[in-house]
């Protein structure tokens, strides 16, 4: 089945407005009539209004890198799914293992999150991934698994369609090391089959997997060559507008 690639990038907690403005200026002309593959954005709360306006009307789309799973409230410091749609940002990430692994987000968390965004039509890239210590005790396909199940479990096949998954081996991030693309494509392998299960094949066959971990100019283009890799969730590598443009253009 025909997935389209997307490639998205995470800015963490870089970049001031005019830095972001500076930013997509750059890297609009750089990508514009790129079709192949999608291309988002995913600046920090403060970041989006500005990276929203610029990319007004462009191939680029914009999205949170974090929503409460409340509509609103009495959240301090928290970001609404309404206040982000407020500013025409279209995509949420959710799960990142930043958040799971500094802010003590669980899996049950990680659901309720999921269940907001849907709810309010935002397009859901839910992060999974395992620990080194995880991985090293031969616990990756079973990590995986719980995530899924965590997520997903007791979806119906007709509202996940929107969801993206991305993985994100945790020990690869910021690291420089990075799964190779036979280690990627076997976790994603797993991810597909287990998605299968929850929802079916149709929705497993059709949902897209991004690969997340070190990724850069110089390897992008063997993990895409893998079959079950359908994008990329870029981190270090997204903040310089020539480095991702020659990521989205491998």
């Amino acid at each position: 089945m025909s997935r389209k690639a997307l490639i998205a990038a995470n800015w963490k907690m870089y970049k001031t407005p005019a830095e972001a403005k500076a930013f997509v200026d750059s890297f609009l002309p750089k990508v514009a009539g790129h079709t192949r593959d999608e291309i988002a954005l995913f600046p920090s709360p403060v970041l989006l209004p500005a990276v929203t306006a610029a990319c007004h009307a462009s191939n680029v789309a914009v999205g949170a890198q974090n929503i409460h799973f409340a509509e609103q409230g009495a959240y301090t410091g928290e970001t609404s799914v309404l206040q982000v749609r407020a500013v025409d940002a279209t995509h949420t990430l959710i799960g990142h293992s930043e958040r799971r692994q500094y802010f003590g987000e669980t899996d049950a968390i990680v659901k309720k999150k999921l269940y907001t965004a849907l709810t309010y039509g935002l397009v859901p890239v839910v992060c999974i991934g395992e620990m080194l210590e995880e991985r090293e005790a031969g616990q990756t396909a079973s990590v995986l698994k719980r995530q899924i199940t965590g997520a997903f479990g007791g979806m119906t096949p007709e509202t996940a369609e929107p969801i993206v998954i991305a993985y994100e081996p945790v020990w690869a991030i910021g690291t420089g090391r990075t799964a190779t693309p036979e280690i990627a494509g076997d976790a994603h392998r797993v991810i597909r089959a287990e998605v299968a299960k929850l929802l079916g094949p149709g929705v497993a066959g059709a949902m897209r997997i991004l690969y997340g971990g070190s990724v850069k100019p110089e390897n992008v283009t063997r993990l895409m060559a893998q079959e079950e890799i359908d994008g990329a969730l870029v981190g270090g590598a997204s903040l310089d507008p020539d480095s991702f443009a020659a990521i989205v253009k491998y």
